[in-house]
């Protein structure tokens, strides 16, 4: 039986251009899961996109700590350092984290 598990690597479709988008998005900016999702033509993979960032294949190199909810809410099972090690992140890019949310209207990045 073939087993079902997304390619992870940085040079397969979609976890790619996940990687590729990410890297784009500015110190001091987040996005959302959902709108990496529907930037990279897969606007329903919110999910995938998670789960792309958990399997991270250059931890500081790709900015997965600047990927939040559809909320602003911290990942709680942040795959670095867990939601603690996020906010640290991001708090160093001068990203207020309060009470494990970002305050989207004034840090989320828009192309």
């Amino acid at each position: 039986m073939r087993e079902r598990t997304p390619k992870n690597n940085a040079g397969d479709g979609f976890f790619a251009r996940v990687y590729a988008y990410v890297r784009r998005v500015p110190e001091g900016r987040v996005v959302t899961y959902g709108q990496v999702a529907a930037a990279v033509g897969a606007p329903r993979a919110a999910r995938q996109v998670g789960w792309a960032l958990h399997c991270n294949p250059e931890p500081g190199v790709i900015p997965c700590h600047r990927v939040v909810n559809r909320f602003g809410g911290l990942a709680p099972a942040f795959a670095f350092g867990g939601a603690e090690e996020q906010a640290r992140l991001l708090g160093a890019e001068g990203v207020e984290v309060r009470e494990g949310f970002v305050d989207l209207t004034a840090y989320q990045w828009r192309e």
